[in-house]
């Protein structure tokens, strides 16, 4: 079983940065994919980012290329979204994931076993 807490949301305005953090704890816990998720209401939950075990592989949704950036401390078995140049459309609650199984980084939702609480970020205009 693996634990994830997400921390570091918040309400900021347009063109702010914010970084969140994703804490792991637990079986294996520095030994998964983890994969970066929004959910803005009344929409799907949608895939931001996603960093293989080591790190050495990344993947990023087409709105957030260039702004975003996934980087991960297996020492402390943490994983961060550094999220520069937020706009408005970059509101949701943000969940981190975990992908227990050993292949190439997924974007899909389905793929992820382990979830977060979430945290909300707030971009306004």
């Amino acid at each position: 079983q693996v634990q994830l807490h997400e921390s570091g949301g918040g309400l900021v305005q347009t063109g702010a940065s914010l970084k969140l953090s994703c804490a792991a704890s637990g079986r294996s816990s520095g030994r998964f994919t983890i994969g970066w998720f929004r959910q803005a209401p009344g929409k799907d939950r949608e895939f931001v980012a996603a960093s293989s075990r080591s790190g050495a592989n990344t993947a990023y949704a087409d709105s957030v290329k260039g702004r975003f950036s996934v980087s991960r401390d297996n020492a402390q078995s943490t994983v961060y979204l550094q999220m520069n140049s937020l706009k408005p459309e970059d509101t949701a609650v943000y969940y981190c994931a975990a992908d227990s199984i050993f292949r190439p980084v997924m974007a899909s939702v389905t793929s992820y076993d382990y979830w977060g609480q979430g945290t909300q970020v707030t971009v306004s205009s």
